[in-house]
This record gives structure tokens, sequence and C-alpha cells, in this order.
């Protein structure tokens, strides 16, 4: 590409912060010994997706956020990026902190739970004094519906600043993790989408298993965009043959170039930024015939849009 990548996807490694929803009630539920069972049984998994891609093992994760970030900067002046967008990083605290050392690289979104009692007010503070950019929400890991009532509050907080709020559908986790939850399914979204058509939701993964309902909520909801980060392994689990090219095709016939987002879902060293996700998506974006134009705003425009960046 000859300008610099915008990668909408990435998570800051924090050592001791982990998500651990899902498994804290797992274990509420069933036991540790389960837990750890069920956990062994799909370790298989994991091992042949590392392998498939070529993945080196997972280091531990480094107690000093100011190596990890080192490493970031150095990782974006190999390949090429103008900013890495780090959607969770450790709490909004941390990864304010985290950000504000490195303003003209680093974009964070605040990631606590909706349903938490201030979660509104926490939002307000995170935008307007922590200096993060958007708001990053796991809806299987919620205790309650995303289209709740109680919500109201801090989908106006989002939409008074107008920033890009990105939310998880589909199985979370590895194998082993979440598949069934009353927000799995992304056209929970809809009638919120339709209540703040001034706040631009991102859904990740192109659908994460439900590509239908996601181009269907697109398609009616012009405030819906779709990023492309991830491995994108659950289009082997389709009933039918799917490649992530397919899904390039699909939601650009259907919305457009204006509103796919580029994104890694990067997050772990020594594997860093995935290339070999760049690399796949690159080149299904050229092999489809793209403009260079809209590969641009794939790769960069539309996430430095929503996020009201300056070109550079």
């Amino acid at each position: 590409m000859d300008f610099g990548l915008i990668d909408s996807h990435v998570h800051f490694d924090v050592k001791g912060y982990e998500i651990v929803g899902i498994q804290k009630r797992y274990i509420e539920m069933y036991g540790e010994e389960k837990w750890n069972k069920l956990q062994n049984k799909n370790r298989y998994q994991s091992k042949r997706w590392a392998q498939a891609w070529g993945f080196p093992q997972r280091q531990p994760t480094d107690a000093d956020v100011k190596q990890t970030s080192d490493r970031w900067l150095s990782e974006m002046e190999r390949y090429n990026i103008d900013k890495l967008v780090f959607v969770t990083g450790g709490g909004n605290d941390i990864l304010s902190r985290i950000v504000q050392e490195h303003p003209e690289h680093f974009i964070g979104y605040a990631h606590h739970s909706p349903f938490e009692a201030d979660a509104s007010q926490k939002l307000e503070y995170a935008v307007s004094s922590q200096g993060l950019k958007g708001y990053k929400i796991i809806a299987p890991d919620l205790p309650g519906r995303i289209d709740d009532s109680v919500l109201k509050p801090v989908w106006a907080a989002a939409e008074k600043h107008q920033i890009p709020v990105l939310i998880h559908f589909g199985i979370l986790g590895a194998a082993g993790g979440l598949a069934t939850h009353e927000n799995i399914n992304p056209m929970i979204l809809h009638d919120v989408a339709r209540a703040y058509p001034d706040i631009p939701f991102i859904i990740p993964h192109f659908g994460c298993g439900y590509p239908q309902e996601l181009l269907q909520l697109a398609w009616v909801c012009p405030n819906i965009h779709v990023d492309t980060s991830g491995s994108n392994q659950w289009t082997r689990w389709m009933p039918y043959t799917l490649t992530i090219k397919d899904l390039f095709k699909k939601y650009y016939e259907t919305i457009g170039p204006e509103r796919i987002i580029f994104g890694t879902d990067s997050e772990w060293f020594p594997r860093g930024f995935v290339r070999q996700y760049y690399d796949e998506q690159r080149k299904d974006c050229i092999e489809l015939g793209m403009k260079q134009d809209e590969v641009k705003m794939i790769f960069r425009n539309n996430i430095a849009r929503l996020l009201k960046q300056e070109e550079t």
C-alpha cells in the first residue's frame, strides 16, 4: 500500500488484566474443575489454529506497559501503520494513560460494561477527560439484553459525542467459549441502531457467524459498519462454502466500501501485528477489482473519518 494503515481493532495486552466474564460465570455454575477440563479438551483446536497460520507460541505479557508500547511502535514502523486503535487495554484508566503517552500513534476506546450503574458517566468522562475516542462492548458477555431501555443513558452519551461504538456479537472466545446468549445475534441491535442514527456502530469479524443478519441490519441501518478483523475461522462452520473474499464481495455489494473497516484483532507478542490477516484481506480486495481509493477507504479512511482524525 502507498499509504499508512490504520488498524481499527487491536488489543493492548496488560499483565494481570483479562476479560473473565465467561470463565467466572461457568465456574460459579459448574465449578473450576469442569472449566479446566473443558479447556483442556478443546486445547487441540487452538494448537491447530496456530499451526495453520504459522503463529509463534504466545509469550507471557510484559509487566512493563512501556515495553509493550515500544514493541507496538516498532511494529508500526515495520509495517507502515500510522495509527493503532486499541479497543481494550486493562480498563479505561490504564488505556487512557497508554494512549496519552503516544497520541500521534495510539487511539483508545472505553471498554467498561454498559450495565454498570454509572456507565454513562464513565463513558462521558472517558471521552471528555481521558482522551478515549470510542466504546467497545462484548454483547455476549453482558448480564442483560443490549436493547434494554436501561442502557438509554449510555447510548445518549455516545450519541452526544458521535463516537464509534464497536460491539462484538457471535461466538465469544475460542473453542470452549460461548456459543449461545440472548445477545449472540447482531439483529438484536436493530431498534437501538434505528433510535440512535448518529452513533456509528461497528460490528467486528464480518458478523462472526451471523453474516446474513448483519447484512440485513446494515442494509436498513446506514449507521452500521462492519470490521474485518480476526482469523474469521467461523466461516468453516457455516453450512455452505464461505470465504473472506466472499464476505468482502457481499458487504461491498450491499453497503459499499464506505462502511467496511480494516482490522486485525492483534493482541500478543511475539506475534504482534498479524501480517497474515492483512495480506489475505488486501489480496482479496485487489482480486475483487476494487479501485485504489476504495481500498484506501477500507484500510484507512473509513475509520479515520469516524474517529475524526485529520488526513496525513
